[in-house]
């Protein structure tokens, strides 16, 4: 197979205006390195896009030389999906402008951008679109999911915003995916991940959020979970839609400034709290919280909107050994935090955490149906599960504990469903998992697959499986 590739690149070299590296060229170990360091993988040749030609190009090489396919744009996959080995990379990260219109609030976002690109340019307006709460995220991926964040009660999810998206599909045809214009592919690619091609282009629409916002951190010691939890719980059932805030269990207190010295690595749980409307609202909930259970410590600062979503950058840092999972809860029950306080005293790794994301307001107006995201609308939350170890000889342990909270989890969260971004790489591969997740919708999505797709060129994702009846084509 390298052979044939090796035969064959410069053709490829030729028709791209961007770069072709390959395993014996400078740069390659570098050009193949994923957020993820468990993942060590060797395509055999990685294609640097600079446009959308150069992904045609490259899609239609991958297809002549039987070469599987991976597309990264940030490459944050946990199972290393944007990797391949021995295969074609088609690599987006040179193309990563963003174009905002503040007048028409819409913003043009190259697949290869990452979450601060489109936070830097649209907070230069007072604008911005849902997006997660890593800034070094790339958004295709974050988006072809679903994409969750802070913003996700305010104004839903990443595809609730997309308008129209540009695919170079199978065959090499760059299509418009919109309401108007093939809107069979418009309605999967919101959800259903990078099954039916390479999206080297989103259009979202923007409203008003920031520049500045409110940041609360309340920090309980280990021994106060249950209550910690349960205050939660109360506190954000409560929240106006203009807050959101994030339980965080299992987590510990970082060696940063805002943590008191004798507090630094410390095992607990926190609330992480965010205000997007009056500073007055914000301190009503702070007391409440600091008056029903008084933390360990707190931080309660304005900061601004990009200073929130970079947040969390370092404690997920590139060079950590990741593993994880997710799930949906109806909510946080007595059950499901006996679970959690059950088990976080047996994580291994101090940079370990277990997050819940509450999904309600904007999240649950949307129709069930309008998009192809496997989680159901009405309110709920997330829970992410997230093994991080500084060394590959810690993750195993950590990944055995990942699994066994999940299984203990398993009976209390809603159906079968995972959030398809939080799916593991056995599950990724699972046609019964992957089936799971989508339920009722996998057959419309199959049907969509075989009008684009039908080869499953694109399968080094959580793999939809052609329909043997193709969809019409809008």
């Amino acid at each position: 197979m390298t052979q044939t590739v090796s035969g064959g690149i410069d053709d490829l070299r030729a028709a791209m205006e961007g770069l072709v590296i390959c395993p014996e060229d400078d740069g390659y170990d570098e050009a193949r390195r994923v957020w993820n360091a468990a993942i060590d993988r060797r395509p055999a040749a990685i294609a640097e896009c600079a446009t959308a030609a150069d992904v045609a190009a490259a899609v239609r090489f991958a297809r002549a030389e039987g070469l599987e396919i991976a597309v990264r744009g940030g490459a944050h996959s946990f199972p290393g999906l944007s990797m391949n080995d021995g295969g074609l990379v088609i690599d987006l990260r040179r193309m990563n402008a963003v174009t905002v219109d503040p007048v028409t609030r819409r913003a043009l976002v190259q697949g290869g951008a990452l979450n601060r690109d489109v936070d830097a340019a649209t907070q230069a307006h007072g604008l911005a679109v849902p997006l997660g709460l890593v800034s070094h995220t790339g958004v295709g991926g974050l988006t072809l999911g679903g994409g969750m964040g802070w913003l996700s009660r305010l104004g839903g999810l990443s595809i609730d915003n997309l308008v129209a998206a540009q695919v170079v599909v199978a065959d090499g045809r760059i299509l418009r995916a919109a309401e108007d214009q093939n809107p069979d592919l418009f309605w999967a690619v919101r959800g259903g991940g990078g099954n039916f091609g390479v999206v080297t282009e989103f259009e979202f629409g923007l409203f008003e959020a920031g520049p500045m916002v409110h940041f609360g951190l309340f920090f309980w010691d280990a021994e106060q979970g249950r209550e910690a939890l349960g205050l939660a719980r109360e506190i954000i059932a409560e929240l106006p839609r203009s807050m959101n805030a994030v339980p965080a269990a299992a987590i510990t207190a970082p060696p940063a400034p805002f943590v008191p010295v004798e507090h630094q690595g410390r095992p607990g749980y926190a609330l992480l709290l965010v205000g997007f409307g009056a500073e007055a609202e914000h301190q009503q909930v702070t007391e409440r919280i600091r008056g029903a259970l008084p933390p360990l410590f707190d931080v309660v600062t304005p900061m601004p909107y990009t200073a929130l979503q970079q947040l969390l950058d370092e404690a997920n840092a590139w060079g950590f050994h990741g593993y994880d999972k997710s799930g949906y809860f109806a909510e946080l029950t007595d059950e499901v935090i006996d679970v959690l306080v059950e088990h976080a005293p047996l994580k291994t790794s101090p940079l370990s955490v277990l997050l819940f994301y509450r999904l309600d307001e904007a999240y649950s107006e949307v129709g069930e149906e309008d998009t192809a995201f496997g989680g159901g609308r009405n309110p709920r939350y997330t829970g992410f599960f997230i093994g991080l170890t500084p060394t590959a000889d810690m993750l195993p342990a950590e990944r055995a504990w990942i699994r066994s909270l999940w299984q203990a989890l398993r009976p209390h969260m809603l159906g079968a469903s995972t959030y398809i971004n939080g799916v593991d790489d056995h599950d990724a591969q699972d046609a019964a998992q992957v089936q799971a997740v989508y339920g009722p919708k996998y057959a419309r999505l199959a049907a969509v697959k075989a009008a684009y797709d039908p080869d499953n060129a694109f399968h080094h994702n959580a793999n939809i499986i052609a329909d043997v009846v193709p969809a019409p084509r809008g």
